[in-house]
């Protein structure tokens, strides 16, 4: 099955470290996804840039407006997501805590499967 793995932390803490901080983690999350990418589990892996380059197009009845940014009060922005084939919510899991341990600073992974309208399109 399919999960998405979406990445979630306060952007207040991570758009604030230093260069060898970010590439610290980054080192760090790379080598946790190259077990999982040498098994042919993980599919497309995106970093979102900052909510502030954001767009969003909000559809209400009658009117659809474009405003800049997200419009949700949170604490934590999604700032990424992974795409990984596993076997079961148990493995995605486990996929998620060593993403986890990776990571210094807290936040949270959503793990949530997915239901394909193209099966077959997905390069995994």
């Amino acid at each position: 099955m399919l999960y998405a793995v979406l990445c979630y932390n306060d952007e207040s803490v991570t758009c604030t470290w230093s260069k060898e901080e970010d590439d610290r983690v980054m080192r760090d999350l790379t080598a946790v996804q190259r077990k999982y990418v040498e098994a042919g589990k993980l599919g497309p892996v995106a970093r979102l840039l900052p909510t502030t380059a954001a767009t969003t197009l909000r559809h209400g009845i009658g009117e659809t407006i474009v405003i800049d940014g997200p419009f949700a009060e949170t604490k934590e922005q999604l700032l990424g997501f992974y795409l990984i084939d596993c076997a079961s919510l148990d493995e995605a899991l486990g996929f998620a805590r060593d993403l986890s341990s990776a990571n210094p600073s807290a936040g949270s992974y959503e793990i949530r499967p997915l239901a394909l309208y193209k099966p077959g399109e997905l390069p995994i």
